[in-house]
C-alpha cells in the first residue's frame, strides 16, 4: 500500500469582502497506510478539501502533504500519475462525446501508438462491461455507467491510490450497489468520502471531519457512531423554559 502523510496541515481562502482567509482545515496530521480509508462528515465539513489535497487539486496553506515521500505541490504531475480522482458528479470530469474518447484521451501521454491505445481504452472499458457502450454519447448513459466510466478512465492509467469524493451520492440503489461491489475488487489503496454510512462501515479505518477538523479517526463501526452522536448533538432543540413553557395547546 501507499503512504499518504499530512504533516499540520491547514487550508485558508480568501473571501470576497472580508478581511480574513475562510478557514477550510486545520492542524491535520495523518497518517495513511491502510488499503481502504473512509471519510465522513457533514455538508461542508471539510471533506472534499481533503481529498483534493491528496492529488494536488488543493495546495495547503500550511503543512505538507505527500504520497510515497513525493511532496504534492512540487511533484504534482508524479502525484497524479500515482494518485486518480474521481468526482462526484462524473459528467464534470467526462469531457469527449463517447466513452472510448475520455479513455483514450487518459491514456495519450502514457501510450503514445494510437493502435495500442485504443486496444488499451477498450480492455479498460470491458473490465467495467461498458465496451458495448463505447461510442455512445455519454449523455446517453445511466448515472450508474457514468460514474463507472469516470472510474474507467481513471483506472486506465493504473494509479496506485484512487481518490473518490461522494461516488454514491448521484446514483440510484441498484447502481449504488453496482459501484460498492466494483470498489471492493479493485487492487488501489482507496480514499473515498460518503454520505453512505453502510458504504463507510466496510472500510478499514474511517476519518469523521467536523469544521475544518480531524474529529475522530479509527473502526469504522466508532467512527460511525461517533458520527451520529454528533449529528444526534446538532439536532437537539433547546427548550425555551420558564413557567408554562409545557402548557402550550
Amino acid at each position: 500500500m501507499s503512504l499518504i502523510s499530512l504533516s499540520t496541515v491547514g487550508v485558508r481562502v480568501a473571501v470576497d469582502g472580508h478581511p480574513d482567509p475562510k478557514v477550510l482545515l486545520q492542524d491535520v496530521t495523518l497518517s495513511l497506510a491502510e488499503r481502504r480509508i473512509g471519510v465522513i462528515g457533514a455538508n461542508g465539513s471539510g471533506k472534499s478539501t481533503l481529498l483534493r489535497l491528496l492529488n494536488g487539486l488543493v495546495a495547503p496553506t500550511e503543512g505538507t502533504v505527500t504520497v510515497n515521500g513525493l511532496d504534492t505541490v512540487r511533484k504534482v504531475r508524479s502525484i497524479r500519475q500515482q494518485v486518480g480522482f474521481v468526482f462526484t458528479d462524473p459528467l464534470s470530469q467526462l469531457v469527449m462525446p463517447t466513452g472510448r474518447e475520455d479513455v483514450e484521451l487518459s491514456l495519450r501521454r502514457s501510450v503514445r501508438n494510437g493502435t495500442e491505445r485504443r486496444e488499451r481504452a477498450d480492455a479498460a472499458l470491458d473490465r467495467f462491461g461498458l465496451l458495448p457502450l463505447a461510442d455512445q454519447s455519454i449523455y446517453e448513459l445511466s448515472g450508474g455507467e457514468r460514474q463507472l466510466l469516470a472510474l474507467a478512465v481513471v483506472l486506465a492509467v493504473e494509479p496506485d491510490v484512487l481518490v473518490l469524493d461522494e461516488p454514491s451520492t448521484l446514483l440510484d440503489l441498484r447502481n449504488r450497489e453496482l459501484l460498492r461491489r466494483t470498489i471492493a475488487g479493485l487492487r488501489q489503496q482507496i480514499v473515498m468520502s460518503t454520505h453512505d454510512l453502510e458504504l463507510a462501515l466496510e472500510m478499514d479505518r474511517v476519518l469523521v471531519v467536523e469544521s475544518g477538523r480531524i474529529a475522530f479517526d479509527g473502526d469504522a463501526a466508532a467512527a460511525v457512531a461517533h458520527y451520529r452522536s454528533l449529528c444526534a448533538a446538532g439536532l437537539e432543540v433547546p427548550h425555551s423554559g420558564g413557567a408554562g413553557s409545557g402548557d402550550a395547546r
